[in-house]
């Protein structure tokens, strides 16, 4: 059987496990991990704050209401249908409506602009890269000295884009429809912080810039910010949605991928094509060995192997046929003290997780080493 079929049966994320920070729309993002055979971890990093009740946005929407804006900026479709439910509950429904009608009407993306369509309002412009960078060239170009621009803001300010349209002579008025809060439960954020930093973690998914600012805040509160970014520029694969949820990340100094389309289908893909490929491949005894995350392919068979053997066999596979002592071994294991019968106790676990003694050889008051196949060495070279 070729690598494509054998990739196919298991699944591209098979034996990887991918970390997931969103609060909406975690569940499906999860299954479409999980159906291309990830293990997923799943902890919000943060959660959304709706403000139907909240003062700032009905002292902004009465000030629309009062005095009909030029141009009105939607962000996002959750965004714009709490503004106009909130509005409706608060009786100023119908008039906001009138009044956006009148407005110039900019929506960030296509979710957005089926929010507004489904109000029924139509929008004058969507930009193709979904982003607000886009929106604010295009209201600059346009020039915006002495307009109203009414701005609904996606769960934290947006400091940069409203003060260029205040620099170019423009009123703004924002518009909080909700925003983002830290999770009331922090205990599983943590525990998904701990496994990217123990390397428990393969990769790391983003749908929103706040989600990774929160984390990141979280690791800085408990004194992990250095390792979490250590981890996340070397072992563990951050993937955002776009570029702006990649900004906080890149501010830090971490590098991302991201689809070209800022969607969760494509992004799955990204982590099909790249986890995989990160994947260390070796000939070892007549056998196709793919070391992934928290498993091993060995041939066409997909074999889950305990944390302490991965470490052993990361080891082992760092030299490749040199025969790796038991003390290197030792220091490998995580926890695992002074003790060196603790090797040979995660050693003959590894052996029965990959079900084939004859991957590893025993070396006679020396130490262990992968049994590479020399012959077939270039097999996999380009793999």
């Amino acid at each position: 059987m070729d690598d494509v079929q054998q990739r196919t049966e298991h699944g591209p994320l098979a034996g990887f496990t991918v970390g997931v920070t969103a609060a909406r729309r975690a569940e499906e993002l999860g299954a479409l991990l999980e159906r291309r055979g990830a293990r997923v971890l799943h902890a919000p990093a943060l959660r959304i704050v709706p403000l139907a009740d909240d003062k700032e946005l009905l002292a902004a929407t009465e000030e629309i209401v009062g005095r009909a804006p030029d141009v009105v900026v939607a962000t996002t479709a959750i965004g714009f249908r709490g503004w106009i439910e909130a509005a409706e509950g608060w009786g100023l429904g119908e008039a906001l409506l009138e009044r956006l009608q009148k407005a110039e009407l900019l929506a960030r993306g296509p979710k957005v602009r089926g929010a507004v369509r489904a109000a029924g309002l139509t929008e004058e412009w969507s930009p193709s890269s979904e982003s607000m960078a886009e929106v604010l060239d295009r209201l600059l170009e346009e020039g915006v000295d002495g307009r109203r621009i009414a701005v609904q803001l996606h769960g934290e300010p947006l400091p940069g884009f409203v003060e260029a349209l205040q620099a170019g002579g423009a009123k703004v008025v924002q518009v909080p429809v909700y925003r983002w809060m830290p999770p009331e439960d922090l205990g599983p954020l943590d525990r998904l912080l701990d496994a990217v930093v123990a390397g428990g973690v393969d990769a790391l998914t983003f749908t929103s810039a706040p989600a990774a600012s929160s984390l990141l805040a979280r690791a800085e509160e408990r004194g992990r910010l250095p390792e979490l970014l250590a981890a996340l520029r070397h072992d563990v694969l951050p993937a955002c949605v776009g570029p702006v949820t990649a900004l906080p990340l890149q501010e830090r100094g971490v590098n991302t991928v991201q689809p070209e389309r800022f969607r969760l289908g494509p992004l799955v893909q990204v982590l099909c094509r790249e986890l995989p490929g990160r994947a260390r491949v070796l000939p070892v005894a007549g056998h196709r060995m793919e070391i992934r995350g928290h498993a091993v392919l060995v041939d066409e068979d997909l074999r889950p192997v305990p944390p302490a053997g991965m470490a052993l066999l990361r080891a082992l596979a760092r030299r490749p046929g040199w025969v790796v002592t038991r003390a290197d071994l030792l220091r490998a294991l995580p926890g695992a003290g002074r003790d060196e019968h603790a090797v040979e106790t995660a050693m003959t676990r590894l052996r029965t997780a990959l079900d084939n003694p004859g991957l590893i050889q025993t070396v006679v008051k020396r130490g262990y080493r992968l049994a590479l196949d020399l012959a077939a060495e270039t097999k996999y070279a380009d793999v």
